[in-house]
Order: C-alpha cells, then structure tokens, then sequence
C-alpha cells in the first residue's frame, strides 16, 4: 500500500472508532461509503467495491466494538442481560447474510437498502418521538425474533448494527446512553457471524491482491488498530453528552451517509 493510502485508511479508522465508541453503530456506516470511494479508486469494479467495502467493514467492527464496549462497561452502561437474549439470533441472522443472501444481491441494490435504512433510523432519532411509557423490551423469543432481522440487515450494509439496535431500544423505553452501550456490545456478534461467511465467499470479478473472499486485509489491518484506539474517547464523550445532543449528532451523521450510499447506488442503474 503506498503511504497516502495508509494515511487514508488511517484516519478512517480514528474517525470510525470515535463515532462507534460515541453513537454505538460499530463505525460501519462511516466505513462503508469511504471504502466503497477508496476501492473504486484502486481500479475496483462498482459492483465489487460496495461489497468488499461491506465485507471488510463489517470485519474491523469485531475489533472496535471489543474496544468500544470495554469503555461502556467500565461506566456500568451496558445491559448484559439483552445482550445475551439477543446474541444468538444476531448469529442466526449474520449467518444467513453471510453465507447465502450476500453473494445472491447486486452492489447497486445493497448501496440502496443501505440509504433506505439509514435514512429512516435518522429520521426517527431526529423526530424525538415519545415511546409508550408502557412499552418494554419483549421476551426471549421477541428478542432472539429481533435480533435476527438486525443480524440479517447489518449483514446486508455492513454496519454493526446500531443504526437499528440503538433506535429499537430507545423505542423499547432503554435510555439512550444504555442504549448506545449496549448496542456497542451487540456489535460483535453480527460482525463474527458475518465476517465468517465474507472471508468464504467467491467475489465475481478482479479482487485487489491481499483480499480473502470480500474482505480486504490490508485495510482491515490500518483502520482496526487505529479505530481501537479511539472507541474509548468516543465512549468517554458519549456520557458527557446530553440525550437531546446525542441524538442529534446520531441523526445528521445517518442522513448525510445515506446520501452518499444513495447516489452510489443509482450510478449504475442509471448508467
């Protein structure tokens, strides 16, 4: 990798781990648009590049949410117990993404499932809407139900999760400091899960050198070590913050990406 490349990913890596220790979305959908526009400008195809940006986003989240959720713990933010009702369905349905789904769904279509979800997790931390104050968090099987479908969605954007765990349990009446703790901790199940069925995959088209299946090693090395070393700042801030602001930041940060992702995904189905 030549040293601006490294600089590049360097600094994705800072930013991304900040953001995943500060909002608990495991830094995906930072990674995802930026990789997508590094891996294009390597000479990868369109189509390949979203999902190997996918692929190896999805493998740096294994080692940011280790980072990030460490600092939440030391705050006694994280909630435990949901983390362990959810986990497995977080496996069932990285599983099925991984090794099934993911290979079958054009980049363009993913790009703009991406924009879709994001855009709509924005707009319902940015509308502050009131859960029922009666309502809480389901059962075993609700909650093994719901992580399934976070599972199978992070899986298909490569994103730890947060953008959908974070808003689900606010929704669920959790505060949102433990929510964005916890759904730190979710994190590393849907990456584990998912990252086993990218490193098996068989990419269509010329993979750069250095990657194994849709993961591209030498970037997963430079933004894991240095996105490490930023969660716990990112975790720190995050409790300094208010609800109101924390939201906001949350919100504004899914809108602009998913605007990015959108107009990636039109460019070839408009080509």
């Amino acid at each position: 990798m030549s040293p601006v490349l490294i600089v590049e990913l360097a600094a994705l890596g800072l930013s991304s781990g900040f953001l995943a220790g500060l909002l608990g979305i495991g830094g995906g959908m930072l990674m995802v648009p930026f990789l997508t526009f590094i891996l294009g400008s390597l000479g990868t195809s369109p189509e390949l590049a979203v999902k190997m940006a996918i692929a190896t986003s999805m493998a740096t989240i294994m080692f940011t949410s280790i980072s990030s959720v460490r600092a939440h713990h030391k705050r006694g933010a994280v909630r435990w117990p949901v983390v362990v009702a959810m986990a497995p369905g977080l496996v069932i349905g990285g599983l099925l993404v991984g090794f099934g789904l993911f290979a079958l769904i054009k980049g363009a279509w993913l790009a703009l499932a991406f924009a879709g979800f994001v855009s709509f997790s924005g707009w319902q931390m940015l509308a502050n809407r009131r859960p029922a104050p009666s309502r809480a968090l389901p059962g075993a099987l609700g909650q093994l139900g719901a992580g399934t479908g976070i599972g199978m969605l992070s899986g298909l954007v490569g994103a730890g999760g947060g953008f959908v765990s974070v808003p689900y349990l606010v929704w669920c009446n959790v505060p949102v400091h433990t929510a964005v703790a916890t759904s730190a901790a979710l994190g590393f199940p849907i990456a584990f899960a998912n990252t086993l069925g990218y490193l098996f995959g068989h990419p269509e088209g010329q993979a750069l050198p250095g990657t194994v299946g849709y993961v591209y090693l030498p970037a997963l090395a430079v933004i894991a070590a240095a996105s490490v070393l930023m969660a716990p700042l990112g975790a720190k801030a995050a409790h300094a913050m208010n609800v109101a602001q924390l939201k906001r930041a949350f919100a504004y940060l899914l809108f602009a990406l998913a605007a990015y992702m959108l107009f990636k995904g039109l460019q070839p189905l408009l080509a």
